[in-house]
């Protein structure tokens, strides 16, 4: 919770007990007036949180049962009805604070400092393959984080630029579309439009998964750019929850994309995205001179989580300039089972017991396991990691969005920090090794025993070749 919230809650709470119980002196009855001023302060400066509105209500229940008592005296039992109502509102208002936080992200386990920028770029030569007609242009919304000068005393940048982008998002979670707008106040490690830091840096692309937001791996993002990496992540318009764009239209989440032959035919569409953004970082010095310059666009990386996983895997197939390929979680395109892939690539999953644990049917179960083993067993240099207990939700930041995931199903049994090692720590070294060309042990070694860890070629690597 942030400070104004603190004190506003403490002090509707002693508001609550003050008219409950007649106290005498100069405090108790200033106190419900302090409350309503503390929560127009806070809103003000914070801004407004729904997790708050039970506390607010309280306030306000207290000033008028507060005004009434100094007109006429208030019965035992009307003081104790009150007194169970307000407390009732207490544990309302303290259960949504505890399952929606206002959290903090991990610090990165590199040691450079992190600046964020995002871009609107429209492909001229490309309708937009969700729309008819033709006629509308695709659009894309971009953001970059990349290494930066250090800001030790700077203002750190919103986790989600515009949380309205999460409602359609909330409702295909049959939630209200507001449910995520406290997001917005939750702060990354990133500083917006930091100065870059000197240098040329490897570029990685990331695409998000069907429903996703380009932010819902920023625990992943920011690690990477610690250690010396560029991440360009990109909002797909229909395939996201939703993209608010700057003169605040927002395209929502198509709901074709809930059917699972409509999305197979859209990974192509998604992949050309991925190609046009390569291309647009080409000429990025025409909007921003000094962060072109710190791309070294010879050195790319590509990886994605579930749907933006087959979207890499496609993309790799297509464009060989990626040097390294990491899908997450999902299902192999039919052409690149086909055709197989060419660079070296890391595969991530988990075991069918586990997804069977999630509700995942078994026919999704016998096509993701099936076609990344397919893939898998034609790779000229790859890796496959499966880690057991995972779900699919703990891919991404879903489990530091509420801690109420592990207890309701909704997240796997393995620890959020141990994820975070884990992925973070096989992601880093592999594209260490197969796009900077650097040494990585982690790939070499044997592996930890809550994690499966294969090699293509089976004999493991002792230098840091490509």
């Amino acid at each position: 919770m942030r400070p104004l919230e603190i004190a506003f809650v403490v002090i509707a709470l002693a508001s609550l007990v003050c008219v409950v119980v007649p106290f005498r002196g100069w405090l108790a009855p200033r106190t419900p007036p302090l409350a309503v001023f503390v929560a127009i302060m806070q809103a003000s400066l914070e801004g407004v949180r729904w997790q708050l509105a039970p506390f607010e209500l309280l306030a306000a229940l207290c000033i008028l049962f507060w005004l009434h008592t100094m007109r006429a005296p208030v019965s035992r039992g009307w003081r104790g009805a009150f007194a169970g109502g307000g407390t009732l509102l207490c544990a309302i208002g303290a259960a949504l604070l505890f399952a929606f936080p206002v959290f903090r992200f991990p610090a990165p386990s590199g040691p450079l400092a992190i600046g964020t920028a995002t871009f609107e770029w429209t492909d001229e030569a490309r309708a937009d393959p969700f729309i008819e007609g033709g006629a509308t242009r695709r659009e894309l919304v971009v953001q970059l984080w990349y290494p930066a000068e250090p800001r030790p005393s700077a203002r750190r940048a919103p986790y989600v630029e515009d949380s309205a982008a999460l409602g359609p998002l909330a409702r295909l979670l049959h939630l209200p579309s507001f449910v995520f707008g406290h997001l917005r106040y939750v702060t990354s490690n990133a500083v917006a439009q930091a100065p870059p830091l000197s240098g040329r840096h490897p570029v990685l692309i990331f695409s998000h998964g069907r429903g996703g937001y380009r932010e819902h791996d920023t625990w992943l993002f920011e690690d990477l750019v610690s250690h010396g990496y560029v991440v360009a992540s990109i909002s797909h318009p229909h395939a996201a929850s939703g993209v608010v764009f700057r003169d605040r239209r927002m395209v929502p989440f198509d709901p074709r994309m809930t059917d699972a032959r409509f999305v197979e035919g859209k990974v192509g569409a998604l992949a050309d995205d991925v190609l046009f953004v390569r291309q647009r970082l080409g000429s990025l010095d025409h909007e921003d001179a000094r962060l072109a310059a710190a791309l070294d666009l010879d050195r790319m990386g590509m990886f994605g989580v579930s749907l933006g996983g087959a979207v890499t895997a496609e993309v790799c197939r297509r464009e060989l300039a990626f040097r390294a390929c990491l899908a997450i979680d999902v299902w192999m395109p039919e052409a690149v089972v086909k055709d197989g892939l060419t660079q070296p690539t890391l595969l991530v999953t988990r075991d069918a017991d586990t997804m069977r644990k999630e509700g995942w049917s078994e026919a999704d179960i016998a096509q993701t396991l099936g076609t990344l083993r397919s893939t898998f067993d034609r790779l000229p240099v790859g890796y496959f990691l499966s880690i057991p207990g995972m779900f699919h939700p703990d891919f991404s930041d879903a489990p530091l969005l509420s801690p109420l995931g592990r207890p309701l199903g909704l997240t796997g049994s393995v620890p959020t920090e141990r994820v975070h090692a884990i992925v973070g720590g096989y992601a880093l070294a592999f594209f260490d090794r197969h796009v900077r060309g650097e040494v990585a042990p982690v790939l070499d070694a044997a592996p930890a025993p809550d994690v499966r860890f294969e090699r293509r070629p089976s004999a493991p690597r002792r230098d840091g070749g490509m």
